[in-house]
């Protein structure tokens, strides 16, 4: 080994020459604090997809941690291996001083984009979508950490919608109790649990409710509660008010399907199903997403 080998085996590896290494492909969709790219590496031919974070956000989220050893999200997304959780290849730091990560690309829409289209290419495939995504979920929270931020925005379809993966862990947190302490609220505000909007003590019970919220909405179309203009203030009334029962906008809806939804809204996180395994016994009879 050479001296120039010797010193990048004692520096580590180098940083991340974004232009160099990869030929961006499609514009940049913007996250929570990031950047997302459909790009290819110019060293394996292979089509990726590529996230560069918003440091100025990024770095205010982790200053919330100072002195807890917080993983960064690329510590914690290679770790997880699941059929319905994207692949995450690599990840560090870029010539720039960007956080990047570098994933598998999914060539299809997000399930907020089918939701707000009320597009009929989820009909009788919202069962079997519900299964993978608590799927998914219960195994993020099997490996102790809480996701944060269950949105249909963070699954990726299939381009036939027939299947689906969890995606972006930049609100991931180890399910410890230094992370669970109260006044971290963060997520997004619509599918906020009571118990993050108002600050209190969190657990992994919070993803349940937001999956429930999910859900619900991939089912009607619809919200549980009315939001208005600032989702945020809306969520606080989610433990005083009683949501819109779902059978009432999917009336065809099979009930032992639509009960084990609602179900995850309870307000108390004593109420819900306690894990995704749960969830999937509650609807484990369940043949069709309809009566």
């Amino acid at each position: 080994m050479g001296f120039v080998d010797k010193l990048k085996s004692f520096l580590g590896p180098g940083k991340l020459d974004v232009n160099a290494r990869f030929e961006l492909l499609r514009e940049a969709v913007s996250g929570t604090m990031s950047k997302f790219y459909m790009a290819r590496d110019r060293e394996s031919e292979q089509v990726v997809g590529l996230k560069l974070a918003d440091q100025e956000k990024l770095e205010a989220f982790e200053a919330r941690f100072t002195g807890f050893n917080k993983p960064s999200e690329g510590e914690i997304a290679i770790k997880l291996k699941h059929p319905n959780v994207v692949e995450t290849l690599e990840y560090g730091v870029t010539t720039t001083g960007l956080s990047y990560i570098v994933m598998e690309f999914l060539d299809g829409p997000g399930l907020n984009a089918l939701v707000a289209e009320d597009d009929a290419i989820l009909d009788g495939k919202r069962l079997n979508l519900l299964r993978e995504m608590a799927d998914a979920i219960d195994y993020v929270h099997r490996e102790d950490y809480i996701h944060r931020d269950i949105c249909p925005r963070n699954f990726i379809a299939t381009t036939d919608a027939s299947h689906v993966k969890l995606i972006d862990f930049g609100l991931t947190l180890p399910a410890t109790p230094d992370f669970m302490q109260p006044g971290n609220r963060t997520g997004t505000p619509a599918y906020m649990a009571p118990e993050l909007s108002r600050r209190r003590r969190t657990d992994k019970r919070l993803d349940i409710f937001s999956f429930g919220v999910t859900a619900y909405q991939l089912c009607s179309f619809n919200l549980p509660w009315p939001v208005s203009d600032k989702p945020a203030m809306s969520a606080l009334a989610y433990d005083t008010t009683e949501p819109t029962d779902l059978l009432k906008y999917v009336p065809k809806l099979n009930k032992q399907f639509a009960d084990a939804i609602m179900q995850c809204l309870q307000p108390s996180p004593a109420a819900r199903p306690q894990t995704g395994a749960d969830f999937l016994r509650l609807i484990g009879e369940v043949g069709s997403e309809n009566e």
